[in-house]
């Protein structure tokens, strides 16, 4: 064989063998690939596996039946509508038409729950108050089938939390609570409960948000909320939201749906939220929130711009309620609240949950803004009363408005004249000083006691004055100026 035939058979070897080790190369990596793959999801799944085995048998089922009375009209006999034409002269001895009956109607609902501690044979179980708060029967179903008949301990019609209790001898499992201030958005997240009577059920998402508020018709501003995409529907109420260790960070509550099922929009109370009210009902059967005693809200663009507090975290203070903590201690209207001890405040909703928070009968500091000069003040916070006792005490209220600095915006969408002034009336609260004078929304603040209004800042240093038995105010409404007096 000649040299040049030697060559040839060598690159011929040579190219094929590369081919040969370079397909098995690839075979090789995607066999590594699929390996390593099929490893990870197995990992996943066994950690999925792990947390339904711990969670599901600390949540129950609770059946709920709600007994209401109503008024049933009596069926009029037929021959009345014969006889009883208007007109026709009544007869002396005809009985009378019978009164409405009462009668009982019984309903039924289905809702989740969490085992949340033993003390000797008592078990509580968390839920939301809108599944067992105003129940007449209530009935608990284990994991394991086991069933007990259970009573209410106590409700928090504010957060939506309600406690029940059962007893036995026997053991139960206890729901392990995490803690939910560190929740961050993108976290994993299961849910757990018996949506739509599918008993059981464990769903998986991740945490979307975190500090959600609600709409204000759910009457549960003394929470905030973690949103998730992991499926809730009717059912899941009451049930946990749990972490990838298994722990409880959320009690599910309510979903936005246009359709009434999931579409990956449900809302869960941090379980920080529920662990003091937890303690407070299994040892008192109520929960006590503090109370400050003011109307308050975040600041709008002209107030921000007048009282110099653009770009500050706070609340501002519209009103006190006179004799209140807030009252007492020293806060007046125009003050912005920016901290509470150790915590800043960030907003007017963080300010209520803060002092919602605090322990009535207990001294804080607090720290405003009071015409652009920082001021501390010590004050005794007290318990807070029902909503509608707070109502009532409306008509205390100093001063009883709320108002706004006219901005640009303001002028040019209500068509005002450019000198007509500078603090327009916002809302009056009825019952008070100010609405019984006739102050009312849109009226536009000129003089107080004969001093002109440039600014938010001139009305509150002017209603402030402790000195003044009297306020006079030049108002203008819908273009005619008029003097009203206002005794505080």
């Amino acid at each position: 064989m000649n040299r040049k035939k030697t060559k040839l058979l060598l690159f011929i070897t040579i190219f094929f063998t590369t081919i040969l080790f370079a397909a098995g190369a690839e075979t090789g990596a995607y066999k590594y690939q699929a390996y390593t793959g099929a490893s990870t999801l197995s990992a996943m799944q066994e950690a999925n596996r792990m947390v339904a085995k711990k969670v599901l048998p600390v949540v129950v089922s609770i059946n709920v039946e709600t007994v209401e009375k109503r008024e049933v009209p009596t069926m009029p006999s037929p021959f009345d509508f014969f006889f009883n034409f208007p007109g026709r002269p009544q007869n002396p001895n005809q009985q009378p038409q019978e009164k409405p009956k009462t009668q009982e109607f019984r309903s039924e609902a289905l809702g989740s729950g969490i085992i949340v501690k033993k003390t000797g044979t008592t078990v509580y179980v968390l839920t939301n108050n809108h599944v067992a708060g105003n129940a007449d029967k209530i009935t608990i179903h284990l994991y394991d089938d086991r069933v007990f008949d259970a009573k209410l301990v106590g409700k928090d019609p504010r957060k939506d939390i309600a406690l029940v209790k059962f007893t036995t001898k026997e053991d139960v499992p206890i729901a392990d609570l995490g803690d939910s201030d560190t929740v961050q958005a993108g976290d994993i997240a299961f849910a757990v409960g018996n949506p739509l009577g599918f008993s059981s059920t464990i769903t998986s998402g991740i945490i979307s948000a975190v500090g959600r508020k609600a709409d204000d018709r759910l009457g549960t501003s003394f929470t905030d909320y973690i949103q998730t995409d992991a499926a809730i529907n009717p059912g899941n109420s009451g049930g946990p939201l749990v972490n990838i260790k298994g722990q409880v960070i959320g009690i599910n509550t309510w979903i936005a749906s246009q359709s009434g099922g999931s579409i990956g929009l449900g809302f869960a109370i941090p379980i920080n939220n529920a662990k003091k009210v937890i303690n407070e009902l299994i040892s008192s059967g109520k929960v006590e929130y503090g109370w400050l005693g003011i109307s308050m809200s975040d600041p709008s663009e002209g107030i921000a711009r007048d009282m110099g507090l653009t770009g500050k975290d706070g609340a501002f203070v519209f009103n006190v309620y006179k004799g209140s903590p807030a009252w007492k201690g020293g806060i007046k209207p125009g003050d912005y609240i920016t901290k509470i001890d150790s915590h800043n405040i960030k907003d007017a909703d963080d300010l209520l949950h803060v002092v919602g928070n605090l322990e009535p009968g207990k001294t804080y500091s607090f720290r405003v803004i009071r015409y652009n000069n920082p001021v501390n003040l010590r004050v005794k916070i007290a318990t807070r009363k029902d909503e509608e006792e707070i109502i009532k005490d409306s008509k205390s209220l100093w001063p009883g408005v709320t108002v706004v600095g006219i901005t640009k915006d303001i002028q040019e969408r209500l068509n005002l004249k450019s000198n007509i002034g500078k603090v327009m009336i916002g809302a009056v609260s009825q019952n008070t000083s100010a609405f019984k004078a006739g102050l009312r929304s849109g009226d536009i603040v000129k003089e107080i006691n004969r001093k002109k209004i440039n600014s938010v800042m001139d009305f509150y240093r002017i209603i402030n004055n402790a000195h003044s038995k009297e306020f006079i105010f030049k108002v203008n409404k819908q273009g005619t100026d008029v003097i009203l007096g206002i005794v505080p």
